[in-house]
């Protein structure tokens, strides 16, 4: 039996993407596969992590008593064989499974994805990233993630590119011009960075795909998890 590592269990309103504002029991998993220079958990200490059986994390998931249930990180899918023995269970429990990605890892997402509800998938923006491009990975994974419902997000911040916006639209309109589009201002000390460009990025994706949307993270502006 697999174990995962799990940096903390908490139960918050969504704070990201078209959930906004549902009440979900989040399962944070430890590490991820990237470092994008705006994320929040690689900051976090690398022994700040316990290690769950599958047994005991379904158990901790049923007392709970939580119908929606949030996979997120770090990365969920590096940790995929380990969702294959939980999920199954949860599923049969009624409980709705939401996956927050992203969208690189196909064959992690391909072990669980009969068992996933909704599907989060971010675009990696070099541009945003600081990171190599990751075009090929996610129109790969996007194809799968449609099978489900499912929605993108892209973190946009005072470096992001025009053409980073254009290519990602671009792969969401050849998989399925349906699949909503969400731009993410970043988030910084509190507050939103200032992006001048956001209105033109909205215009820009608009062209390709219908629904496009501006969400950035509220939880924050909250004050909560």
């Amino acid at each position: 039996m697999s174990k995962a590592r799990i940096i903390e269990m908490f139960t918050s309103i969504q704070g990201e993407g078209l959930y906004v504002g549902e009440r979900q029991l989040f399962i944070r998993f430890y590490g991820c596969n990237i470092s994008c220079r705006f994320c929040d958990e690689k900051k976090k200490k690398k022994d700040e992590f316990s290690e769950y059986e599958a047994s005991d994390l379904i158990k901790e998931i049923v007392i709970s008593g939580k119908r929606n249930i949030s996979l997120t990180g770090g990365e969920p899918l590096l940790q995929a064989d380990f969702l294959r023995e939980v999920l199954p269970t949860l599923k049969k429990e009624g409980r709705r499974i939401y996956l927050e990605t992203n969208g690189i890892l196909t064959a992690g997402l391909l072990k669980i994805l009969k068992y996933v509800d909704i599907i989060s998938m971010d675009f990696k923006l070099p541009s945003s990233t600081g990171l190599r491009q990751y075009w090929d990975e996610h129109f790969i994974f996007l194809k799968e993630a449609a099978k489900k419902e499912t929605f993108v997000k892209a973190v946009v911040t005072s470096q992001t590119l025009l053409s980073d916006i254009n290519t990602a639209a671009s792969i969401v309109e050849k998989v399925n011009k349906k699949i909503p589009f969400i731009l993410q201002p970043a988030s910084r000390n509190g507050g939103l960075e200032k992006i001048d460009l956001l209105p033109i990025f909205f215009e820009s994706a608009r062209e390709k795909l219908p629904n496009v949307r501006i969400i950035p993270q509220i939880h924050k502006f909250l004050g909560v998890k």
